[in-house]
């Protein structure tokens, strides 16, 4: 199924307005994405190009660089999501989740969302069985919070012309691949609707940091810039914004503090609510137009 099949153009001018629980204008959703990567496979991403070219096989300089951030940056981080009482979603390997059991424990712990990010950290589209990926990585899920997953995020939000049509008939209630409006919206399967939960591919630290290699205050100065926006925007209608970070980016000692600068500001306003995906998904059901 084509894109367009999947979905119909609307301007967000002209729909129904949406109104978010307790008097809220918008609502903000935290995404941490714990990876695990395989050390006998190239590296997903790179902060050192290999010297003699290639893909070399252990890559530890690449290797070593991302566990840092499951090793020490996501327990920094994790005291900003502490003091600032924040929720969040966690997209996770199904691999990672055995490979890191602390960080496992912890974000069980808090109540956080665990949601379905590949078995492995490879493009779906090189994924030999699909369906079978998205059912290991369920298992891993349900082995570890007693729950299945209600969300799905791609790895590097990669799909294959069949993933929204799995996801369905696997059981997930969302995904997040779709990164074309502020609000939820339904994605057509060949059996039942999908939603389509707001993702960010601006306020990600994958964009700005390894892709464009903006200073690290960048982060914080569009994240703001960004809220700002979409807090104007939201006056009549609610509207969604996602924050992403990887804890081997924002994780790193010159990033964090500007991660927590978002939070010290924006967490003052009594009028955004911040949600995990699921809650987003339950509100927009709720209130949002039936499914076509």
């Amino acid at each position: 199924m084509l894109p367009t099949e999947r979905i119909s153009y609307s301007a967000i001018s002209q729909r129904p307005k949406l109104k978010l629980p307790g008097g809220a204008r918008m609502a903000v959703w935290v995404i941490v994405n714990v990876e695990e990567w395989d050390a006998t496979q190239p590296m997903p991403r790179t902060v050192l190009t290999p010297p003699a070219g290639g893909s070399p096989s252990p890559d530890i300089p690449n290797w070593a660089w991302h566990e840092y951030g499951n090793r020490v940056g996501f327990w920094r981080l994790l005291k900003v999501f502490d003091d600032f009482k924040l929720p969040a979603a966690l997209a996770i390997n199904g691999s990672a989740i055995p490979a890191y059991p602390a960080i496992t424990q912890a974000a069980i712990e808090r109540n956080w969302e665990f949601m379905g990010h590949g078995f492995t950290q490879r493009n779906m589209q090189k994924v030999e069985n699909e369906r079978e990926d998205i059912r290991k990585t369920n298992a891993a899920i349900v082995k570890a919070t007693g729950k299945p997953p209600r969300g799905w995020l791609g790895p590097g939000l990669t799909e294959t012309w069949e993933t929204p049509d799995i996801l369905a008939e696997e059981g997930y209630d969302y995904v997040c691949d779709w990164v074309l409006d502020d609000q939820p919206v339904w994605l057509k399967t060949r059996t039942k609707p999908i939603v389509n939960v707001p993702y960010t591919q601006e306020c990600n630290d994958v964009a700005m940091m390894l892709i464009q290699h903006h200073k690290a205050s960048e982060y914080y100065d569009r994240a703001i810039d960004q809220f700002e926006q979409i807090y104007e925007d939201a006056a009549d209608s609610a509207r969604i914004m996602a924050i992403v970070i990887h804890p081997y980016i924002m994780g790193a000692p010159h990033r964090t503090k500007y991660f927590r600068r978002i939070f010290e500001q924006i967490r003052s306003k009594p009028d955004v609510a911040f949600m995990t995906g699921s809650q987003i998904y339950d509100w927009f059901i709720a209130n949002g137009p039936k499914a076509p």
